[in-house]
């Protein structure tokens, strides 16, 4: 489905961009398939006839033109995880900021990976989608006029890790759409397949990257290599302290970066994805082989963490920002003092899990989120009313949970303490869109202010998902400095779609360009916002 001149220059005439930035095109047809990774036949998202689909490679400052045809009987959206979209909200690809692709039709993603780098993926967030498919990696190189802090690697690999379920995404949506929670996964793939469904090939003495992500539906996973170490390099583009493990927690949603050396005898050896703190641990492995192998892997498997909560703090705490390296410009990323900076307000999120009417739901601040019959950014643009700025208390209430469609207030250029938490007896794992954070803190036990001193004010990571341990908090530094509207959810994507989610309204009474672009000419419009026009 090759571009034609007028279908470019529209493209050209919506970004508001440099022209010396580059310009990356994408035409993409999302069908659904037959997909066999557990075994059994299931209904997939494949996206030009790949599960999953196609990895976007890209580098900073580029921007992306996606052209998605919707081959689906639903409608679709594509959301972006990790890319900030900056001063562009409308193009997040989530239930309260943009339209979905109706079942027939497409639309045209148009951003630019602003002062970007590093690993993300992409993924559908409407109808339980994900668990069907549709998600990919996207990477973000550096210029080449900028140093990064380790050679260039011998090759660079995607690894995406998830637990899985063998029933179709519609049957999972009912049994949730039933006020029912959902069983315990039924396994674990690495890059769409099931156990030794895949490889990866090295040759001797050489370098390679790994870009993990966890794009799974529940759990956090633990990643290790048969008699490999692992340099961390990157998570989700922070360039960190290079510290070696021998194994990593990824939670639901996160990214990291790992180098690792083909320096073992030459064979193949087992890369081992299992589950974290869960009754069973289910286990999954591939290969990682060597050029010149000379055999299969021996041996027991690697050992991994047990379920005792410490030894994940300990390892989340040692992550940390490399101070010296630089990030998307030649500026050291570490001369953001964040810690020198005032605070200009706390806001306090607990979870919480309950019925409402019968139904199983999931809350933040005891509001359960339900989404308007238009995108909240459409609605919000057009001034149509229907849902209240403040609809959702900025600490916790200690209510009953009760459904709404929940929007908070922040003022643009606020910088802002959230601290997360968790009185439930399982890992939680939250991300904030448009936004990259930094961890400053995480404990178990109630947060007061008094846990403010034990604060790293220094080299916290920069991210934009987090864990929060059972019964414990997790504190995060962000300059509001990216107008729009945008979502606060739970990664586990259950509670995501009975409730466990926001969207903080990040607003300015400014209407220059500098602060936040205009709603895009080929924004979808739908609901009441049907038929208007989005610019005169």
């Amino acid at each position: 489905m090759p571009l034609n001149l007028p279908l470019l220059l529209l493209f050209l005439s919506i970004a508001v961009v440099r022209a010396d930035d580059p310009y990356r095109f994408f035409t993409w047809n999302v069908t659904y398939g037959d997909i066999y990774p557990l075994g059994v036949r299931q209904q997939g998202i494949l996206i030009n006839g790949q599960f999953p689909g196609p990895d976007i490679y890209s580098m900073t400052n580029d921007n992306l033109i996606i052209n998605v045809f919707n081959s689906l009987d639903d409608p679709f959206l594509l959301s972006w995880n990790g890319i900030q979209n900056r001063r562009n909200s409308f193009e997040d690809g989530v239930n309260g900021t943009t339209c979905p692709i109706p079942p027939g039709k497409n639309f045209t993603y148009i951003f630019q990976v602003k002062d970007q780098i590093g690993s993300y993926y992409y993924f559908p967030s409407l109808a339980f989608h994900k668990a069907a498919g549709g998600f990919g990696g996207l990477r973000i190189l550096s210029r080449p006029r900028i140093p990064v802090p380790f050679p260039d690697p011998s090759g660079d690999y995607t690894v995406l890790i998830g637990d899985w379920y063998k029933s179709n995404h519609t049957d999972l949506k009912a049994i949730l759409d039933g006020g029912n929670k959902l069983p315990f996964v039924d396994g674990i793939l690495v890059n769409g397949r099931g156990p030794n469904g895949t490889s990866f090939t090295v040759e001797q003495g050489k370098t390679y990257r790994l870009r993990i992500s966890n794009i799974g539906l529940q759990n956090s996973l633990n990643f290790r290599i048969q008699d490999h170490r692992m340099k961390l390099i990157e998570v989700e583009g922070t360039h960190t302290l290079q510290e070696s493990y021998s194994s990593l927690d990824v939670h639901l949603g996160q990214s990291y970066s790992v180098l690792i050396t083909a320096d073992q005898p030459p064979r193949d050896y087992f890369i081992v994805v299992s589950t974290r703190f869960t009754t069973p641990v289910l286990t999954t492995t591939v290969k990682l082989r060597y050029s010149n192998s000379n055999g299969p892997p021996q041996g027991p498997l690697p050992g991994g963490p047990t379920i005792q909560i410490d030894w994940s703090l300990n390892q989340a705490r040692s992550i940390r920002t490399n101070l010296t390296a630089s990030g998307p410009r030649p500026n050291p990323q570490g001369s953001y003092h964040y810690g020198l900076i005032p605070v200009t307000k706390t806001i306090r999120l607990a979870s919480s899990a309950g019925q409402v009417n019968g139904k199983q739901r999931y809350a933040v601040n005891s509001v359960s989120f339900v989404p308007l019959d238009t995108p909240l950014k459409i609605v919000d643009y057009f001034k149509l009313g229907g849902f209240r700025v403040g609809s959702i208390s900025d600490y916790p209430t200690g209510q009953g949970i009760y459904t709404d469609t929940s929007v908070m207030a922040a003022d643009y250029r606020a910088f802002v303490e959230i601290v997360f938490e968790n009185p439930e007896d399982i890992v939680q794992s939250w991300h904030l869109s448009g936004y990259s954070f930094f961890v400053v803190g995480m404990d178990g036990g109630s947060w007061s202010s008094g846990s403010r001193d034990q604060y790293n004010l220094r080299d916290g990571v920069g991210r934009y998902t987090v864990q929060v341990y059972p019964n414990s908090w997790t504190a995060i530094y962000v300059a509001l400095d990216n107008v729009g509207m945008w979502n606060v959810r739970s990664e586990m994507w259950a509670r995501q779609y009975l409730g466990q989610q926001f969207y903080l309204r990040v607003y300015t009474d400014s209407t220059s360009l500098r602060d936040e672009y205009p709603i895009p000419r080929n924004a979808l419009l739908c609901g009441r916002a049907a038929g208007r026009r989005t610019r005169p």
